[in-house]
C-alpha cells in the first residue's frame, strides 16, 4: 500500500481540494478502482485511464481483484458485500460510526470527510481510507455518484432575515455543504442525524429550516411538505419526534436519544418504515472489562466535587451532579464529547473504593463499536471521538431498512 501511495502521491496532489491531503484522494482512487466506483474529480473518466496507465507503468497490478487484496490488508473493517450492493458517502464522518452500520448492511463507501485531525487518523486506522478535510472547500460535482448521503451537521442557528425558504437561507452554514451536495448529485436517499435537541433548537426554526431547504431541492420525508412549507413550528416539532430513535432499544445499555432525519427523491416512496425497537434487554455490566486499570478511578477530590454539586444542583432544582451505575443497571446516561474533563454523566461503582470512569474499550462497547475497533490511543481524544459519534447498531438497523427500498 504504501508504495502504491508514492506512486499516486504526484498526481493525487493536482487533484487535492484546499483543506484536504493527498493520501485522501489516493485512498479514495485506489478504493474506486478495486470496487469498481467512480473516482474523486473524474468528471469524465480520462482521470481513471490515466491512472491505470501509471500504475501499469510501475509494474502494478491493476485487476481489480489484486488492487482490492491490498486495500484489504490495510482495512481493519471490510465492506460486507452482497448481491445488493449500494453505494454512499460519509460526511462529517469523526471516527466512521455511520460508515460501519451500512457496510454491515452491504454498502460500500465511496467518499468520506472530516475536520478533525485526530478523528481522521483514527478513521484511517480503522478502516483504512483517510478521510477528505474541509467540506466547505470541496466541489459537489467531484465528489463521486451515490445511493445514500450520510451525515450529521452541526446543530447551528440560521439567520431569520430575508428568508426565501431555499437553499441559500443556509448558507453560512455546515448544513449548507449537505443540501449543495445533496441539489448537485441527485441521491436516492439520505441520512442525517443529529442531537435530538434539534427539535427546540431556536424554538424549532432551525429543524423549520432545515426541512424546507431539503423540500425545496426535492427531497422528502416522513413529515408531510404541506406541513414543512405552511404549518407551524410546533406541528413539525410534534411529527419530528416519531425520528427520533433510543440506542437502549437496540441492544445498547446507554440512553442516547438522537433524531434521524431519512430522505427521499421525490417520487420514491411514500413513507419510510423506522425500525422498531429489538426488545434485547440490556445490562451495564455486559459491556464493563474484568479488571480496568486503576488509573480510571476518579481522585478524593474530583469525587467529593461530584457529590457535592450533585447537592447543590438539587437545591437549584437542577436535578444532576453525576450518573452512577454498577453492572446490573439496565442502562447508562448518554456519553459525549466532554466525558473526558470529569466522566461525571456515567461513573462506575466500585466496592471499597471511589467510582471510576469508564475505559475507551467500554466507551467504545457503549456505543456498539466492535471489539476488534482501535480507539485513538490519548484517553482525552478517544472520549471525545466516541462522545461525538454514533451507536453503530441503530444506524445499521436503519441502514438494512432503506437497502431494503434502494
Amino acid at each position: 500500500m504504501v508504495q502504491i501511495e508514492k506512486i499516486v502521491a504526484p498526481l493525487a496532489v493536482t487533484y487535492t481540494p484546499v483543506g484536504t491531503e493527498p493520501r485522501a484522494l489516493v485512498h479514495q482512487w485506489l478504493a474506486a478502482l478495486a470496487e469498481g466506483t467512480a473516482l474523486f474529480a473524474d468528471t469524465d473518466g480520462t482521470l481513471k485511464k490515466r491512472l491505470l496507465v501509471l500504475l501499469k507503468e510501475e509494474g502494478i497490478d491493476t485487476r481489480a481483484a489484486s488492487l482490492k487484496a491490498i486495500l484489504d490488508a490495510v482495512r481493519h473493517v471490510k465492506p460486507a458485500h452482497d448481491a445488493n450492493k449500494f453505494t454512499f458517502i460519509d460526511l462529517f464522518a469523526g471516527i466512521g460510526g455511520m460508515r460501519m452500520g451500512f457496510q454491515q448492511a452491504g454498502g460500500t463507501c465511496v467518499f468520506s470527510s472530516e475536520f478533525d485531525a485526530k478523528a481522521q487518523d483514527t478513521y484511517c486506522r480503522n478502516h483504512g481510507d483517510y478521510p477528505f478535510g474541509d467540506i466547505t472547500k470541496i466541489n459537489p460535482s467531484e465528489i463521486p455518484d451515490h445511493d445514500v448521503l450520510l451525515g450529521g451537521f452541526p446543530c447551528q442557528p440560521f439567520s431569520h432575515a430575508g428568508l426565501k425558504l431555499g437553499i441559500e437561507d443556509t448558507r453560512g452554514t455546515l448544513f449548507h455543504d449537505i443540501a449543495e451536495i445533496l441539489a448537485t448529485k441527485r441521491p436516492k436517499m439520505a441520512l442525517l442525524e443529529n442531537v435530538k435537541g434539534l427539535i427546540s433548537h431556536e424554538k424549532g426554526r432551525t429543524l423549520q429550516i432545515v426541512l424546507q431547504t431539503l423540500t425545496s431541492i426535492g427531497y422528502s420525508c416522513n413529515i408531510p411538505r404541506d406541513v414543512i412549507l405552511n404549518g407551524t413550528t410546533k406541528q413539525i416539532q410534534a411529527l419530528a419526534k416519531a425520528m427520533v430513535l433510543k440506542s437502549i432499544d437496540f441492544g445498547v445499555p446507554q440512553n442516547r436519544q438522537r433524531i434521524y432525519i431519512v430522505l427521499w427523491r421525490d417520487g420514491l416512496l411514500d413513507r419510510f418504515d423506522y425500525p422498531q425497537p429489538l426488545g434485547i434487554p440490556t445490562r451495564v455490566g455486559d459491556i464493563l472489562e474484568k479488571n480496568p486499570d486503576p488509573k480510571y478511578t476518579i481522585s478524593d477530590r474530583l469525587w467529593k466535587g461530584h457529590q457535592e454539586r450533585r447537592v447543590r444542583n438539587k437545591e437549584n432544582g437542577k436535578g444532576f451532579g453525576y450518573g452512577l451505575v454498577d453492572s446490573e443497571s439496565p442502562y447508562a446516561n448518554t456519553i459525549s464529547a466532554r466525558y473526558y474533563k470529569d466522566g461525571s454523566e456515567i461513573l462506575v461503582a466500585q466496592n471499597d473504593a471511589n467510582p471510576r470512569k469508564l475505559t475507551p474499550r467500554e466507551a467504545a462497547r457503549l456505543q456498539g463499536f466492535p471489539e476488534d475497533f482501535q480507539p485513538c490511543t490519548s484517553d482525552v481524544q478517544a472520549y471525545k471521538q466516541f462522545g461525538n459519534s454514533v451507536s453503530v447498531p441503530v444506524i445499521s438497523a436503519i441502514a438494512n431498512k432503506i437497502k431494503s427500498i434502494i
